[in-house]
């Protein structure tokens, strides 16, 4: 059973595609961002908040984020429709923007993006890579190897209001 289950593993993993993302798609991954923060952090803040935190139409500095920063991206098999992505801030040297659409969770494709993020850090001359998770996230991003460093208030523009999440780390050496 074990042999099969990495059998399918390594099948499910020769579907994918790691990209950067293009300026064009910026909608595509403002729904993708939307559609992870309203599954995941349904339980985790009150429902006024997190529909304002995910509004349908996109800021105009998310298509900027694609363009200033390595952003990447993974289609999964034929349909070439991004599945999760994530995008290391060149400025703040943070990892952002880490989301994958539900159905597809589970497979591994936020850590690959991470791996991504950490190899671009790295080519960067960091030697920490930090991140903000909300509180749902914390045990996935500790299973990547990061440690928290505190627990603190993050404030959203889009909600107005202070959302509590994780500052974590992760020793790029």
């Amino acid at each position: 059973n074990l042999r099969l289950l990495i059998l399918m593993n390594k099948m499910e993993m020769s579907m994918i595609q790691l990209r950067l993302a293009e300026p064009q798609e910026a909608r595509r991954l403002w729904y993708l961002r939307n559609q992870a923060l309203r599954f995941g952090c349904e339980n985790v803040y009150p429902s006024e908040i997190l529909a304002a935190w995910t509004p349908d139409k996109m800021p105009e500095g998310y298509r900027q984020a694609i363009i200033d920063n390595p952003f990447y991206v993974i289609d999964y098999q034929e349909y070439n429709i991004p599945v999760a992505s994530g995008f290391l801030d060149v400025k703040t040297g943070f990892a952002e923007a880490i989301f994958t659409l539900p159905e597809y969770m589970g497979k591994g494709f936020a850590g690959l993006i991470l791996k991504q993020l950490r190899h671009e850090a790295i080519k960067r001359g960091q030697s920490k890579l930090f991140l903000d998770a909300t509180p749902n996230a914390v045990l996935f991003y500790l299973k990547q190897g990061f440690k928290v460093l505190e627990e603190r208030d993050y404030y959203s523009d889009l909600a107005k209001a202070n959302l509590p999440c994780y500052r974590m780390c992760i020793d790029l050496d």
